[in-house]
Parts: C-alpha cells; structure tokens; sequence
C-alpha cells in the first residue's frame, strides 16, 4: 500500500516557499541565514521538563568537567544514557532565576513552584508580587503569572511555521500557574496539545492509500529542492525586478543550494510513524489520559503513554513540522506504576504532605530515585528515537538540541542553583558533546563541583527522622553554581539561528546574535518582583562560548 507526503509539506517548507520568498517582509532575517549557514540539514530544540527536581548526589556524574564517558553514567541515576555518552553534553553550575526562600533572599516571595515555573523559560518576575514567603493569598501565591513571553515562543516566533511551538503536555491535562512553563505573551498562558491532538495535526504531512507525489519520489531519490523548483526560479530570474530584488533571489537560490535536502534526508511518512510507536491507535490510547497513571500505564508491550508523546515530538522533528518542540510532564502526579502512592509534589518533600517540614516519609529518598530513574529512561527512549532517524550524514538527533530540564536542583531545598540540565545533540554541530563542561564562575572548568547535599535527610527509610524544607539544607551551598541559565538559552538560540536587534534581545527581523534575554541575569534582582531592584538587567550578555565546539 503506497505512502506518500503531499505538497503541503513543500508548501510549508523550502519548495512552496521560494516563490513567495524575496518579497516577505522578513527577508533580511532569512538573507542572513542564508549567507551564514553552514549546514544542510535543519536544526530544532527540543525539550523534556519535569518538576520538582531530583537527588541531586545521584542524577551527577562525580566529575564535574572533561570527557564524558560512559563509565561516567553508569554509577547515576543517568545510566540508562550511558549507550549515548558521545552524544550528551551536561552543563555544570548553572543557576535559573527568581528562587524562593524563606527570607527572600534569591527572588519574590509569592510561591516556591509558581515563581520558579513563571520565571524559568521567561526569566522574568511574575505578577502581582509577594513579599510575603508563606501567604496564602491566592492572586499572589496561585495565579500570579510571569511579565513577558517564554523562551519557546520567543524562539517559536522566528523559526516556526505557524509562530508557536509545539507544546504537549504529555499528562493529557492543563496546567495552573504553580506548573505552567509555556507563555505565548505576558501573563498569557499558552496551552499544550495531548497525544491525539498532536497527532491528528501531523497526519496532514503524508496521506495513506494514494500514490506518490512525482516531487515527493523525486526528493526520495536524492533530488534536491532546488532541482524541483528549477523551472519556477528560471521563470523568476526572466521577471523585470529591481537590483535587490534580484539580490534577494540569488540569496535565497544559495539558501536552497544549502539546505536543499532537508526533506529529503527524513522522509515523513506513516511508515516512520508506526516505526517510532506514534500511531493513531497509540495516540488515542495515551491522549485522553488513562485516569491517575497515564504515563508509566502501557500502551503496547514496551511502550506507556510517556513513551507515545516521544514518538509524536521524533515524528513531528523528522517531518520538520515544528523546531521548536516541547514535552511537559505534569507536576502533583500519582506514580501508581511504580508503586507509589504519594503525589509527585508532597513526596518531593520527603512528606506525606505539601508542608515544608514534618517527619519523613517512609522510604521517601528511595521512591524519589525510582522516579528520577523513570524520567530519565523516558528521555533516554525520546534520544534512542531520534537517533533512530537517519538524516544527512548523521540522524536526526545529532541536528537537535534535545535538553531535559528540571525545574528545580533539589526537591525539598527548592534550590536553583546546580540546575540539573541534560543535552542530547550538537544542534547541527554547534555544540561540543560528549563533554561535561562546568560554566560555574566560581570555578569555572573545575572538575569537583559540590553535586549538592539531597542524600543529607530522610535516607534511613523510617519516619523517625526530621526534615525542614525552609532551612534547604539538601539543596547546594548557594555559593556554588550560579553561572546564569540566560547564557545558555542565548547558546540554544543562536545555534537555532534565532535573531537579535542592536540591543541584542531576540527580535523578528533581526540582523545580530543573541547576547541578552529576560528581566535580569541575577535572582537576586527579582526580590520584589518588576522594578523594586534598581539595576535589575542584563548584567554578563553573550553565550557560554565553552559550550560552542570549535571553542
């Protein structure tokens, strides 16, 4: 039975669009891309976020600089990626924005999730402001929103068909602003897809039971875009035009010269598809949800839902649907799968309970490296996905940023330094892999960072024990590991080829690099939310340059 892509793929992509191309409106943004790229196939982010945190003394390697090898991983919580070691690249001494603390030391006193979630993508403060830690009001402490856009639609803006990303909340539920990450505009919550919306808006990118396109085999041969639309250019080159206009043409000829293979090196097909596990039949079984357990529920012999989402996000990269790509797990998750029966939240407290202090939960150290371990075999399967995919001389893995962020080091301490942050690909080689690089400023390529102290409570697996959340004595010293996640984001987009405009804030129609994003670099500057800080800015602009290869 015969599969075929139709032309809406090429009308999205670089064959509908040469016509149309030298009289955009954003044509200097893509003259620039085309006289600086050098690679052929396309580049997308994509992005595992998961809450709460993890045991920060297991999820690191013991090194915390050089190589990293796969004897690295396996003594960790990281194991289950030990296959993909060459791959990854693990910044160390990171620190996201606006951290709650018992005396506002580090950022607003609204709320130890909605501050640090509103703020982590944005790095803006959120709305209306707290400068009480442990109010329970509810505008300030449950609704409170952050002050500008998140980093995916910031990027999403620039880079994607439809100017959103593609954001899948992978629990089939909505998000409140103690777990929302996703802002399309200030204090506008942008609401993600489950499995079977996702996938019914990918299906529209091959069609079943047709024959193939005359382009489509063409493309599948070997023939690149450019060759497809030679006869529309000549046309084109013939039309009376301006002098820039001409310019504007050529520019884009060598845009297609460039990365004109770019559909052909993944085809998108249902075949792919059914390879990956991003079926309808599967996504119908993980959309809807399947009650309280939804993710470690199975949906085949080796797949559960979590599994089903990263197909979908594999499928919708290799068909070049979206760049931008998000996956959300849920935070308050019940992990019944794997014999948990405490909510994602209160055991990330080593609770029974929300509090921040109280007696320890049973076995709480134990069931929290049960739920690390199944995070990371998720992103694990998502990587083994992607770099399932032939594209160009690699896969498509090696031309993706694929990042898994945590929203937080240490559970309990609700600490943000020592960000646990992991990368799978080089984005099309921008970045160096198989490395563990520490950025911190303190020390900065040392290779003995503190991997923080969440083995310090609550490990003897008995309630008789005591652990206080306000004190964050299982975070990490808040000396250690403050390098600004800005810089990084100013990496992921740069390597994406997101723009910048002279004062170097992304902005479409830009010309430069992206040296500045978000309200401030320091999470000392969020202390009472907008405008209650003076200096409150950009304070140490530009990429982490150790992370570039070639640096």
């Amino acid at each position: 039975m015969a599969r075929y892509m139709n032309r809406r793929i090429f009308l999205k992509g670089l064959g509908g669009a040469v016509l149309a191309a030298p009289f955009l409106s954003s044509i200097a943004e893509r003259e620039a891309r085309a006289q600086s790229a050098t690679v052929s196939s396309p580049q997308r982010f994509i992005v595992m976020f998961t809450h709460y945190g993890c045991i920060t003394n297991q999820w690191f390697p013991a090194k915390s600089h050089g190589p990293l090898t796969a004897d690295d991983l396996t003594p960790t919580t990281l194991a289950p990626l030990a296959p993909y070691a060459d791959k990854l690249l693990i910044p160390r001494g990171i620190r996201s924005m606006n951290e709650w603390t018992a005396r506002m030391t580090r950022g607003q006193g609204n709320d130890s999730h909605t501050q640090i979630v509103g703020s982590f993508f944005t790095c803006q403060p959120v709305t209306p402001n707290s400068n009480d830690p442990f109010s329970f009001e509810p505008a300030t402490k449950f609704q409170a929103q952050p002050i500008g856009p998140s980093l995916d639609h910031v990027m999403a803006q620039q880079l994607s068909p439809s100017g959103t990303p593609l954001l899948m909340n992978t629990g089939g539920r909505s998000d409140s602003a103690q777990s929302a990450v996703s802002y399309s505009a200030a204090e506008t919550m942008f609401s993600g897809l489950n499995a079977t919306q996702a996938y019914s808006g990918l299906t529209g990118l091959f069609e079943q039971d047709a024959p193939m396109s005359p382009d489509t085999y063409q493309s599948i041969r070997g023939q690149s875009i450019i060759d497809l639309v030679s006869d529309d250019l000549s046309t084109l080159e013939r039309f009376d035009m301006s002098q820039a206009d001409r310019e504007k043409l050529s520019a884009w000829k060598e845009l297609l010269h460039q990365t004109g293979t770019v559909i052909a090196s993944a085809q998108c097909t249902e075949e792919l598809g059914a390879m990956l596990g991003a079926t309808q039949s599967n996504a119908g079984s993980a959309g809807g949800g399947f009650g309280s357990d939804g993710l470690t529920s199975q949906v085949t012999d080796s797949m559960d839902g979590a599994d089903v989402y990263s197909s979908i996000a594999a499928l919708a990269a290799a068909c070049n649907a979206n760049p931008v790509i998000f996956l959300k797990y849920p935070g308050n998750y019940v992990f019944s799968g794997l014999d948990i029966n405490t909510e994602s939240h209160s055991l990330s407290h080593r609770l029974d309970n929300a509090g921040m202090q109280g007696n320890c939960l049973p076995n709480a150290v134990e069931m929290l490296l049960r739920v690390d371990d199944f995070y990371t075999r998720k992103f694990a399967n998502l990587v083994g996905m992607l770099d399932s995919i032939p594209e160009g001389t690699g896969s498509v893995l090696d031309n993706t940023a694929t990042v898994w962020f945590n929203e937080m080091s240490d559970g309990n301490a609700h600490n943000l330094n020592n960000a646990p942050i992991l990368q799978a690909g080089s984005a099309g080689g921008y970045f160096k892999t198989g490395q563990i690089i520490n950025v911190d400023p303190a020390g900065p390529g040392a290779a003995d960072m503190s991997n923080g102290a969440s083995m310090s409570a609550c490990t003897d697996g008995t309630s008789g024990q005591t652990i206080n959340g306000t004190t964050q004595s299982t975070g990490t010293e808040p000396s250690v590991a403050n390098a600004p996640i800005n810089k990084y984001f100013y990496n992921l987009m740069n390597a994406m080829g997101v723009k910048a405009g002279a004062d170097g804030f992304p902005a479409v129609g830009g010309t430069a690099e992206v040296t500045h994003f978000g309200y401030s670099d320091r999470t000392e500057d969020f202390i009472g939310g907008e405008g209650a800080v003076a200096d409150a800015a950009i304070h140490d602009p530009g990429e982490f340059t150790e992370l570039k290869s070639g640096s």
